[in-house]
């Protein structure tokens, strides 16, 4: 697939350097007694690795996509696309298991952070909507204009990319302090060996 090939490595990188928002937890030490904080902990962590798995699993599809020199352009289309929407679906399904459990109990302006946690997940999770409906719309059967689409398709993610990282950062915020101990005591957000596509976080995913 000359001519395609180089754009979509290109794009694989930008998404793999993007990893997966996890929930930014490493090693803290035990929370304070608080029930509720505890409660409301388990009912974000509990969904987590299932988020997690479907959104690192998508990274890893466009990359294996960008590396298999053998795929056609409709196959490449068909594996981005897929990855665009499983993408946007993770995303949209972190914000709403933070928008459920509500604000962290005992959280310094719990509300103001929760809130922006859920709104800057849910525009990421527009945005690879909308990469889903650019990739759709390629031509496949020009390999010159598909390469070309891809370029777009390219530069559109590192916009993609820079409104995840302040995803992540809100998500920071939003675990902080107690609350951060209080979700790394929780199995489900526990750190695990990240892959080429996942950063090292508990709600960064």
């Amino acid at each position: 697939m000359e001519g395609t090939d180089p754009v979509n490595k290109k794009l694989a990188a930008a998404l793999s350097s993007g990893a997966v928002l996890v929930l930014t937890l490493t090693g803290c030490g035990g929370s304070k007694d608080n029930k509720e904080l505890d409660a409301w902990a388990k009912k974000v962590c509990d969904l987590v690795p299932a988020q997690n798995k479907k959104i690192t699993a998508a990274y890893d599809a466009i990359t294996k996509a960008a590396e298999d020199t053998e795929s056609t352009p409709a196959e490449l289309q068909k594996a981005d696309s897929q990855a665009f929407q499983d993408l946007s679906d993770g995303y949209k399904a972190r914000a709403t298991v933070i928008r459920d459990a509500g604000a962290p109990p005992g959280a310094e302006d719990g509300a103001k952070k929760l809130q922006d946690a859920v709104t800057q997940l849910t525009a990421l999770s527009v945005s690879y909507s909308g990469m889903k409906t650019q990739v759709d719309g390629l031509d496949t059967k020009d390999q010159a204009k598909f390469a070309s689409g891809l370029k777009d398709v390219s530069a559109e993610m590192k916009k993609v990319e820079a409104q995840r990282q302040t995803a992540l950062a809100a998500l920071k915020e939003l675990e902080s302090g107690d609350t951060k101990q209080a979700l790394a005591e929780q199995s489900g957000c526990k750190p695990v060996t990240a892959s080429a596509g996942a950063s090292a976080s508990a709600t960064d995913s």
